[in-house]
Order: structure tokens, then sequence, then C-alpha cells
């Protein structure tokens, strides 16, 4: 267990909510899982959020989350938080996801509001506290409304962020202005949920992003954060731009999951993009347009024409006095 760090960043500052590798048959791919999780970690990624929605949370099952947190934490525990997904519209389905990923050795889980079912505020802060008091993790909670059809309001916020172990929030509202103020308001490290805002929201205090690109651009994320964090805010946003167009790919059409298996299959981490249903594999012609744009970016292995490195860029950026 990593935890507690820095409390302004409790579970670092670039996590991926990362995909679950599964074998041709279906089955979920412990020795690729562990492949991946090392492969982010070495790229940048202080922290990785496993069994959220883009880890096929609602289609793989209890033993299998258990054994995926368990094999990562073995793997990348001692450089890395590991939250597990603890997610769902039933309060006693959640609490056991939380208490089963305690037992597996995560450091945190992630509380998403409770979907489909379009609970009162008051039935928001019953749910997420009565996670919270199931085990002695932190959390952080999961505000997406473009999933859920609710959002936590400002005065639920006040009243979770008294919690002791209500620590953290991954924000996919896309208000950065209301979080400007609950940041101030609440005391919570506030994590950017859209991949697109990870700047705007560094700028008004967040603590970094929980994201789908960071499969890929994780290099790109913590150079970005490093040099916001050193005041270069200049290089920040030069950096940033280099990863605009795999975020485009990976976050179309709401079918992140989708296109960060054909992403890391794409570069090689993976070798295959199987989800199981509802979700369908991408097409061979989403894999060749996506390719296109990891080879503009410099992320594919047979790419001639390749763009520097991060760390090339940072040197570069030394050079010239940035």
């Amino acid at each position: 267990m990593v935890l507690p760090t820095d409390p302004t960043r409790p579970f670092g500052a670039v996590l991926t909510a990362m995909v679950t590798p599964m074998t041709p048959e279906g089955a979920v791919d412990l020795k690729a899982a562990v492949k991946l999780a090392k492969k982010l970690v070495d790229d940048g990624n202080d922290g990785l959020v496993l069994s959220g929605t883009t880890g096929e949370s609602p289609v793989t099952h209890t033993p299998e989350k258990e054994e995926l947190v368990a094999a990562v934490v073995e793997a990348v525990g001692d450089r890395a938080a590991v939250v597990a997904g603890a997610g769902s519209n039933d309060t006693v389905h959640a609490i056991r996801m939380a208490e089963q990923a305690a037992e597996a050795g995560a450091d945190g889980v992630l509380v998403v509001s409770p979907y489909y079912s379009r609970p009162s505020q008051e039935g928001l802060y019953q749910h997420f506290v009565a996670v919270a008091d199931a085990t002695d993790l932190p959390v952080m909670l999961y505000d997406v409304p473009g999933r859920t059809v609710v959002r936590i309001a400002p005065e639920t916020y006040r009243r979770l962020a008294q919690h002791p172990r209500i620590i953290a929030n991954k924000d996919a509202t896309g208000d950065v202005y209301a979080a400007t103020k609950l940041i101030a308001e609440t005391g919570l490290a506030w994590y950017s949920g859209d991949d697109g805002l990870l700047l705007p929201f560094l700028s008004v205090g967040g603590a970094g992003i929980v994201s789908v690109s960071a499969h890929v651009v994780g290099a790109h994320f913590a150079e970005t954060v490093r040099r916001f964090d050193a005041g270069d805010i200049a290089g920040a946003v030069e950096v940033f731009r280099t990863a605009t167009g795999v975020i485009d790919a990976l976050n179309g059409a709401g079918a992140q999951a989708v296109m960060a298996k054909a992403a890391v299959e794409a570069v090689g981490i993976t070798d295959n993009r199987f989800l199981r249903l509802p979700n369908v594999a991408a097409t061979d012609d989403e894999v060749a347009a996506l390719r296109v744009v990891l080879a503009e970016a410099g992320l594919l292995r047979d790419d001639a024409a390749r763009r520097p490195e991060v760390s090339e860029l940072a040197e570069a950026s030394s050079a010239v006095g940035h």
C-alpha cells in the first residue's frame, strides 16, 4: 500500500481508468493485466483505477474483480495507488465490492453515484456514507451525470466532505467553474474525469486526472502535470497539445473501453481487443483510423516518422530555458 501520500494528491496525479484485458475466449487475463499495469506505471501513472466502467465493471464478476485487484497490487502496489471500483445502484452490492476490494489489498475505492435509480440528494448522501463506513479504505466519489442522470449537489458534497474517509472526487461533469468553488469549500482532492480538461482543472486547484487516454499518453499527462507544477504553463500546454489527437480518438462517441482496448492492442501491450457484451470490439476500419492517430503521435513502434518522446521534449525545453 502506498497511501497516504501527498494529502493534496492522495491517489497521485495521473491515474488510468484501466481496461480489463481478456482472452479471446472471454476470460479475464490476469497476466495481460499485470503487463499493462506495469507499463502504465513505467509511463508515469502514479495511480490505477480498476473495475470502473472502462474496466467493464458491469460485466465482470466478484471473483474476477478480487483476483484482478490482488494481481495488480502485487505487481505495482509499491509504486502506485491501486483504486478499485465499488460502484452500483444497489448500496448493499456496493458495500460488498468495497469490502472485497479491501480484502484484495486496494488502496482506495471509487464510488460512483447510483445509476439509473435517480436517487434524491439524501439518497446519494446515505449511499456514499454507507460505502465509506464499510471499510477503512479512503474513498473517491465519482460524479458522472452523463451516465447516472443525477448530479451531486454542492450541499451534498459539503456534507460528504465531513466524512473522514471521503477524501477525493472524480469530476466528469465538465463544470470547471463549479469545481473552482467546491475545491475550496470541501477540501476534497479534485480529479478531472474528462481527459480534455486536465489543464483547466489543474488551473483551479485540481489534483490531477483519472484518464482513459493515459493508456497510451500517460507520459504526456505526467509531463504536463510536472511542467504545470513547476510554473511552466506554456510548456505544459505544449506537451498537452501533443496528446489531443489521441484524446479525441479514445473518447469519441462514449466508447472509451472499446477504443482504449483497441489502443493498447495497437501499441503492442495486449494481443487482442475482446470485450464482453453489450460492448463489441472496434472494427478494423476504426482500428485503422486509430492507428493513424497513434502514428502521428509517435506511439507506434513501426512509425518511421516518430515524433519526439515526452522525455525528449523535456530535455529540449530545459535546453532553451523553459
